[in-house]
């Protein structure tokens, strides 16, 4: 597998076009002072008529890359994207930067749809997003040839590859993109795609030489940490006590595991919501939309049913259950810390997670498929595993190297975790299954170490064994989280059942002698709540910071629009820090363009001088 370890710009880059112009709108429009890592080239490639494939990670800005060029060329940019349920925020979000943007979805009645037709026929149109359902029928093709299309935009580009974790059948329509549109670019964007799925791309969708751009997929402002699950309700209560008011996502496998979780967390007092295909399609919008508007702090979430949300505020996400692959992994962590601030990816495992993923993989009918998706499971448990820094892996599966020895910021790398010698103790464990002719389960092996009372290790006279209580120092805990490592390292095995029997296999004979040496990565118990805990960067006044959140809240609602399309998390930190107190100072502010102060500026600066006013102590001293 080709790899690179930096941000890897391949075909020759476009020649520079008029910085001033870009940057002036980059600024005025969307109120930011500098482009991101490949943005300008992105953008400078689609204004020159070529096509672009670009694979940039989620809170890259890849709405930018095609929102700018959409400002400052005639006609109406299409964006096809399969996200009918992010449509409506998605143009939210540009209206409020004064692009002209509608979307055409199944969610509109005949009469908005037909209101959006007419604008875009008259050209009122900067943006106009579709699914690719609509875009190939034989009406909407006509429309469009009567309209001047300035670019065609994919959106969530793996969706076309069979090798990619969301195949979409209706994507492979879209390989005609080329035909529909011989004169204008092409642009398809994704944020997760292999070497393998990066080329499908390209090939299905016929790119005429296209500029290729792959940018590192390395979230550096995400801190991943893998936990051993052994009490999933209290570990779950404990991270969401120690993010008090911060928004965050936590999966479940299966619908009944999320209405329990939600149900749970309500019980103890969070604002907690559930989300799955088996919710009534009201109450599922309902509750989409309680969480993006910031009436509901957690989302609980079935990893099988994607999200469409764009909510930049998102500080963790939970997975409670064992992902399907490693695509799903960094798609659904990537949907924290979109605003760039410091956010938390938590993945609560044991093996016992595994049974449930192969379940659902043994009902694929189809051998090539099933095989696939084996083989995507065995690379997330490895991952999950694994005593290597979290990012350098997960770089590493999508072809980059990862330059640094340490990345500072997952649970291996900051000492979180230590590896220990755990050969005598695996000698008890094993001891015990080959003393109980391999019939019996973990819990029933963990109750003979630990020397349990209980009367069916009596019944079987399993208290007369030798290894009976040699192992009662240590909690079960630690026996559960040891036979989950001789499991993934192959040394026992379960057998198939209802009740699954533990036993041994060949690695096992040499740990037994002697010969062969088990080792454990084990939690710092001391380290964890220390290390783990994500705070807000910078100095600002965290009260204005609120007092500035309550009136985003209440513009937000007065417009029916959730409150970061307002102003994000960070446009507020900036103005808790930096005090503007006019005009010029508030469009310094990160995220604050000449529409957004003209439609909320004055309510903000109002707020900050009376918060001055008092608090005088706020006011910085020359």
């Amino acid at each position: 597998m080709q790899k690179t370890n930096r941000e890897e710009i391949i075909t020759n880059p476009p020649s520079p076009l008029s910085d001033t112009k870009l940057c002036d709108t980059l600024h005025k429009v969307f109120g930011f002072h500098e482009f991101r890592a490949n943005q300008k080239h992105i953008i400078q490639t689609i204004l020159e008529k070529r096509d672009v494939l670009a694979v940039m990670p989620t809170g890259g800005g890849k709405s930018l890359c095609y929102q700018l060029p959409a400002v400052l060329q005639s006609g109406t940019c299409i964006v096809i994207s399969p996200l009918i349920s992010l449509m409506k925020d998605q143009v939210d979000s540009a209206k409020a930067n004064g692009i002209r943007a509608a979307y055409l979805n199944s969610s509109l009645s005949a009469e908005e749809q037909s209101l959006v037709l007419d604008d875009l026929l008259s050209n009122s149109l900067d943006l106009l997003y579709v699914a690719p359902e609509r875009f190939t029928l034989n009406y909407f093709q006509e429309i469009l040839s009567q309209v001047n299309i300035s670019m065609a935009v994919i959106d969530e580009a793996h969706c076309i590859s069979e090798w990619g974790h969301d195949f979409r059948p209706d994507y492979l329509s879209l390989s005609t993109l080329a035909t529909h549109f011989p004169a204008v670019p092409i642009a398809a964007f994704t944020a997760t795609a292999t070497h393998k799925v990066q080329q499908d791309i390209l090939e299905r969708l016929a790119l005429r030489n296209p500029f290729i751009v792959r940018a590192s997929f390395d979230r550096t402002n995400l801190f991943y940490d893998i936990r051993f699950k052994e009490n999933t309700t209290a570990q779950l209560v404990s991270i969401l006590k120690s993010n008090s008011n911060k928004a965050g996502i936590i999966y479940r496998t299966s619908r009944k595991s999320v209405n329990e979780t939600a149900a749970m967390l309500q019980a103890k007092g969070f604002r907690a919501l559930p989300y799955h295909a088996g919710l009534e399609e009201d109450e599922r919008r309902k509750n989409q939309e309680a969480f993006i508007r910031d009436e509901a702090d957690v989302i609980v979430a079935t990893i099988a049913f994607g999200m469409g949300i764009d909510k930049s505020n998102i500080r963790f996400v939970i997975h409670a259950d064992l992902p399907k692959s490693i695509e799903n992994y960094y798609q659904e962590t990537g949907r924290a810390g979109r605003d760039g601030e410091p956010s938390q990816c938590i993945m609560l495992f044991s093996q016992s997670d595994i049974p449930k993923v192969r379940f659902f993989i043994d009902t694929i009918v189809d051998e090539t498929e099933r095989t696939r998706a084996l083989g995507a499971l065995q690379k997330i448990i490895s991952f999950a595993s694994t005593t290597v820094c979290r990012r350098k892996t997960l770089l590493d599966y999508f072809g980059e190297i990862y330059p640094h020895d340490s990345c500072n910021s997952c649970d291996i790398c900051l000492g979180i975790r230590e590896v220990v010698d755990s050969t005598v103790e695996a000698q008890m464990l094993l001891s015990a299954i080959a003393r109980t002719e391999e019939r019996f389960g973990a819990t029933h092996i963990v109750d003979i170490v630990t020397g349990s009372k209980n009367q069916k290790i009596r019944d079987f006279g399993h208290n007369r064994l030798k290894t009976y209580g040699v192992g009662k120092d240590r909690g079960k805990k630690f026996w559960r989280q040891l036979i989950d490592e001789l499991l993934a390292q192959k040394i026992v095995a379960k057998s198939e059942g209802l009740y699954p029997a533990l036993y041994l296999l060949e690695k096992a004979v040499p740990v037994l002698k002697g010969e062969a040496q088990v080792e454990m990565v084990r939690v710092q118990e001391k380290k964890t709540a220390k290390k783990t805990t994500i705070k807000d960067t910078g100095t600002y006044d965290h009260d204005l910071f609120e007092l500035l959140r309550a009136l985003r809240k209440q513009l937000a609602d007065e417009q029916d629009i959730p409150p970061y399309i307002v102003f994000s998390d960070r446009s507020l930190r900036d103005m808790a820090a930096q005090l503007p107190q006019s005009a010029p100072d508030m469009l310094a502010v990160s995220g604050v363009g000449e529409m957004k102060l003209q439609r909320y500026g004055k309510q903000f600066l109002n707020l900050i001088r009376r918060y001055r006013e008092e608090h005088p102590e706020t006011v910085k001293q020359p």
